[in-house]
Formats: structure tokens, sequence, C-alpha cells
């Protein structure tokens, strides 16, 4: 009897081990095949940006050179040609520039917003910190795929109206947690020593607050980047995009509308695509990873404490 007891009192502590020992084993995977995937990212990441940057070394042809429409891919087009001619590989090259610069400039003007927002009622609390916050959460509730569309409809399509609206409209996020981590550097020891020495609250946020929350704008910023560049390729396939600048999704939406699909032209609407899938997937990748070292250095700082 007595052995029994022992026995049913045993047993759940030997499962909970088991189960510890292989969730720790499988976290630890986990991890090592995510770091694995951020350098892969990287690479990727690095790559696009090259292309984005250096088009012409890349490019076969330029953009506006036109051919004999609908070609088949082929050794001199190897990605063939759409419905006016112009090589899909060379338009492939240089859409990248126009999608990185949406996803970089609207992501830029709303990492800008939000910490000067985040920073400014987070330090300043009381009436401030309510009335940013409470306009914060108006902006929140504002839908911003519809607004764009309501734009686009009264609007010339124009690709600087998009940045615009994306960038003005994405830093509520970011505005939260950078409030949320200047509210714990304020009372820190050298905030308070910096206000005792009769610095001005300007010179502290620029100089002894901002520096610390690099390390949480860069992974929002990555992330900011990967929205915008799915916000724009949504929009261009529904015919919202500046036509003058061609994306990737501008290349998409050509080859829904001008038979790409209908004459199953997987040359023409797979490429961007993929394009699009494997950027926005790696640049989140980037974001996530550190994310990931943001929380990992947390822990380190409060163990040490």
């Amino acid at each position: 009897m007595m052995q029994e007891e022992a026995y049913i009192r045993e047993r759940p502590r030997k499962w909970k081990d088991f189960l510890a020992h292989n969730l720790n084993l499988d976290i630890r995977k986990y991890k090592r095949n995510l770091k694995k995937l951020n350098r892969g990212g990287l690479f990727l990441f690095t790559f696009f940006l090259i292309l984005a940057l250096f088009p012409s070394l890349f490019a076969p042809y330029s953009p506006t050179e036109r051919f004999i429409p609908y070609e088949a891919p082929s050794t001199a087009h190897l990605l063939g040609t759409n419905d006016i001619g112009n090589d899909i590989l060379s338009e492939l090259v240089y859409g990248a520039r126009i999608s990185l610069m949406v996803g970089f400039a609207s992501a830029s003007i709303s990492t800008l917003i939000g910490l000067m927002i985040g920073l400014f009622s987070g330090y300043f609390r009381g009436t401030p910190d309510e009335l940013l916050m409470g306009f914060t959460d108006v902006v929140l509730i504002i839908p911003k795929i519809p607004l764009i569309i309501i734009l686009g409809a009264f609007l010339h399509p124009s690709i600087w109206i998009l940045i615009l609206v994306l960038g003005l409209l994405s830093w509520e996020s970011i505005a939260r947690v950078v409030r949320s981590k200047t509210l714990q550097i304020r009372e820190t020891g050298y905030v308070k020593s910096a206000r005792c020495m009769g610095f001005s609250s300007f010179h502290i946020m620029v100089s002894d607050i901002f520096p610390n929350l690099i390390h949480v704008l860069l992974p929002k910023f990555m992330l900011a980047t990967a929205s915008a560049m799915i916000s724009e390729a949504s929009l261009s396939f529904l015919g919202l995009g500046d036509i003058s600048m061609k994306s990737w999704g501008i290349m998409l939406s050509f080859a829904f509308s001008r038979g790409g699909f209908i004459r199953d032209m997987w040359w023409w609407y797979l490429p961007p695509g993929i394009c699009i899938t494997l950027c926005v997937m790696f640049i989140a990748l980037m974001g996530f990873g550190f994310e990931g070292r943001e929380k990992e250095n947390g822990k380190r700082g409060v163990d040490s404490e």
C-alpha cells in the first residue's frame, strides 16, 4: 500500500520532468532554427536591397524597352514579356525599388511619429499623456484600407499619397511601446540625476532616453516595413496604385487584368508574388529576431539585478 502511494506521488513528477525536458529540447531546437532563418532572412533582405539600389546591374533590359508581346520564357527573355512587350525580369528587378521604397518610407514616417508621441507622453505624463494616448486611441480605430480606397477614388492615384497615408495611420503600436519604455527609463537613477543637475527635458529625452529606445524601435520599424509592403501590394492589385511606377503589386494587377491569368502565364504573375512573399516574410522574421534579443536582454538585466 505504501509503495502504491509513493508511486502515485512520484508519477506526476516523472511526467512533469519528462515533459519539461522535452519541451526544453524543442524550444532549443526552435531557437536554433529561428536563428538560421534570421540569418537567411538577413542575406535575402540584403540581396533585395542591393537589387533595389542598383537595378541596372541585374536587369537585362530597360523596363521601358519593348519586344514582341506575350512571349514565353526563353534565353533572350528569362521570364518572357508582358502584354506590351516589356521584359518581365527587368520589370521585376526595377519593381523591387518601388516596393521597398514604399515600405521603408511609410515605416520611417510611422516610426518618427510614434517615437515623438510615445516619448512626450511617457516623459511628461499627466495631462499630455492623457491627451496623446486619447488621440492614439482615436487613430487606432480609423480603418486604413477603406480610407486609402476613398482617397484613391477622389484623388489621382499616387505612390506618395499611399506612403503618406500608410505612414500617418500606422504609428499607434510604436507610440504605445515607446511610451511604456519611456516610463521605465525616466525613473532610472541617471535620468533623475540629470534632472537634478538642471538639464532641460529636451536634452534628457534626446541624450539619455532616446539612445535606450533604439533597440525597441528597430523591430517595430522592420514590422512596419513588412506591413506597408503588404498594404501596397493589396491596394495595387485592386487598381489603386500608381501605374507610372511599377511595383511588384502593380505587376500582379496587370497580370490579372491584361490576360496573364487567363493565358496561364505563370512567369508573369508568379515571380512578383514570390518576391513579395519572401521579402515580407524575412523582414518580419528579422523584426521578430530583434524582439527576441530585446526580451533576452531584459531577462538578463532582471537576473543580474
